[in-house]
C-alpha cells in the first residue's frame, strides 16, 4: 500500500510531501516507510517494523490522519486497501 500526501504550494517555496508505504518483510512482519521532504529537495526516510498486518495498517492510517489534520491533501493512493481512504 502506498499513499502520497502533499501540502498546497504557497508560492514562495516548493510544497512539502509525505509518502507512506506499507511493505511485507522477509520474516512475515510488515514495514511502514515514511518519507518526508520538500518536492525537488532533500527528504528523509523512517522505518517502523510491525509483527502483523493489522497493526501496520493501523499505524499507517494514524500517520495519514495526522498529516491530513496538518493540512496535507491525499494526492495518490495505491494498493489493496486504497479504498479505505
Amino acid at each position: 500500500m502506498r499513499l502520497l500526501l502533499q501540502q498546497r504550494p504557497d508560492g514562495h517555496e516548493a510544497p512539502r510531501f509525505v509518502q507512506l508505504m506499507l511493505q511485507p518483510d522477509l520474516l512475515g512482519g510488515w514495514t511502514l516507510l515514511r518519507e518526508t521532504g520538500q518536492i525537488g529537495g532533500r527528504s528523509s526516510v523512517r522505518r517502523e517494523q510491525f509483527l502483523d498486518q493489522a497493526s501496520a495498517i493501523a499505524a499507517l492510517e494514524q500517520a495519514r490522519d495526522q498529516q491530513l489534520k496538518r493540512g496535507f491533501q491525499l494526492m495518490f493512493a495505491q494498493g489493496a486497501d486504497a479504498a479505505r481512504r
